[in-house]
């Protein structure tokens, strides 16, 4: 029997498991086993001992016994439960002990295992435990940095036209008071617009409150948003209050439903206490925002409308961007971003980018691992992306100047690297005077200091 594969939350590192058991032999043959298969185990004689290392931001989970003298197994999985609830607890129970490990089970803990219990499934339990804490991890770091408007507008990047009135239009609209409408294909950064919003407006210290319509049928989507809640919780309108609720796919939503949402808006007065953010993620070819609401609630919330811009339509923008999101990846796996040549350029601005930057993200992750191989090349992975997604390199919305300038900066981008930024190799290369030079790296956003 060989341990099974531990791949941390970053792919590439142990992760950390604090063993808590009073008894030496068993925190021992855990730890053991733990260790071979790739995780990185800390063992304690006692939760009080084990509670000096663990807090709301611990990057691990916790497998304790549940009997031990002093503060049990229980006692500690209501203490961090108190401490934060995403934290993943794995009770280790004798056979007697199971009916007290499903009351552990419903007061949080993560699972439990009986003894004796299987090795491979312990692996298997620890490996799902520290996924989701990566995503807990994860969503909380993200919900932080979308709290502060100015990350968030520095992630809304582009010098394209629409991207400039996109983020002055974020800026005015999250000072005003009406209700907000967001349009535009998958992958071109609707909801971080909605976090932005919120983040950069007076409402910033409220709430902000999601929720999809999608997959939710008519009777609890409504007992969501209007209540009656189980449990006796508030309804996302009340919760919302003197914040943001962001109805995704709204398009998702019946006409019925629809109809009390209107009503909801209708009486709120002015302005209004929960602010609504409305986007729409999908409608078919051919058929209008006007089509997919009913025409009462479109004009009410259409008042502010923001339509993102397709990728493909912006020009240089997607250059920067696979640039910027390339050295982001190399940095994470330890390898040089890949130089673009003027063909990949070429095929990246005209790639049809029907999953806009998600898509792009992709490419640029997939481009960075197959440089450290020393295989592939851009070309070929947005060809292929093509025929995966049926599409055609297309022309829309980019002149000929787009690819003379493309061409030009790729190129002096790459004689800058090679020559480690020395401005008299690069000119001497391309036969360019020292002015005409400086203008063009002006133009392109190019520094010497980036290459030195």
């Amino acid at each position: 029997m060989t341990p099974s594969d531990g791949a941390t939350q970053d792919g590439r590192t142990p992760s950390r498991i604090v063993v808590i058991d009073d008894e030496q032999d068993m925190r021992a043959s855990i730890s053991q086993w733990l260790s071979l298969s790739g995780f990185d185990p800390e063992t304690y004689a006692s939760a009080e001992e084990a509670l000096t290392v663990l807090g709301p931001e611990f990057p691990g989970i916790v497998v304790t016994d549940i009997r031990m003298p002093g503060m049990d197994g229980m006692a500690l999985l209501k203490k961090l439960v108190g401490m934060d609830a995403s934290l993943p607890v794995i009770l280790i129970t004798g056979h007697g002990d199971v009916p007290m490990a499903v009351e552990a089970m419903r007061l949080g803990a993560y699972d439990f295992l009986e003894k004796p219990f299987d090795p491979d499934r312990m692996s298997d339990l620890a490996r799902k435990a520290l996924k989701a804490r990566g995503m807990a991890l994860e969503s909380r770091a993200l919900r932080h940095e979308l709290a502060d408007g100015g990350a968030i507008m520095k992630r809304l990047v582009g010098n394209a036209p629409e991207m400039v009135r996109l983020r002055e239009d974020i800026l005015d609209y999250g000072q005003a008071d009406g209700h907000v409408l967001i349009d535009g294909e998958t992958g071109t950064g609707k909801t971080l617009v909605a976090h932005a919003l919120h983040a950069v407006g007076p409402r910033a210290g409220k709430k902000f409150v999601s929720v999809s319509c999608l997959g939710v049928d008519d009777e609890r989507l409504a007992a969501r948003l209007f209540g009656p809640v189980e449990a006796g919780g508030l309804p996302l309108v009340e919760e919302a209050r003197g914040g943001t609720l962001c109805l995704e796919d709204i398009e998702a939503m019946s006409p019925t439903l629809q109809a009390r949402l209107l009503g909801f808006i209708n009486d709120q007065p002015t302005p209004p206490q929960t602010r609504i953010v409305a986007i729409v993620n999908e409608h078919k070819p051919g058929r209008t925002l006007e089509d997919v609401l009913r025409p009462d609630l479109y004009y009410r919330l259409a008042a502010m409308k923001l339509t993102l811009p397709p990728l493909r339509s912006r020009g240089e923008d997607i250059l920067s961007l696979f640039k910027t999101y390339a050295e982001d990846y190399a940095e994470e796996y330890g390898c040089p971003a890949p130089d673009l040549s003027a063909q990949d350029a070429a095929y990246l601005l005209q790639a049809p980018w029907p999953g806009n930057v998600r898509q792009l993200i992709s490419i640029a992750e997939q481009a960075v691992l197959q440089n450290r191989r020393g295989t592939g090349s851009v070309v070929s992975l947005v060809m292929a992306e093509n025929e995966a997604s049926g599409g055609a390199l297309t022309t829309e919305g980019k002149p000929l100047k787009d690819y003379v300038e493309a061409f030009e900066r790729t190129l002096i981008d790459n004689t800058m690297r090679r020559h480690k930024g020395s401005i008299v190799a690069v000119m001497e290369e391309l036969c360019l005077p020292r002015r005409t030079l400086n203008e063009k790296m002006a133009k392109y956003g190019l520094s010497r200091s980036d290459y030195v």
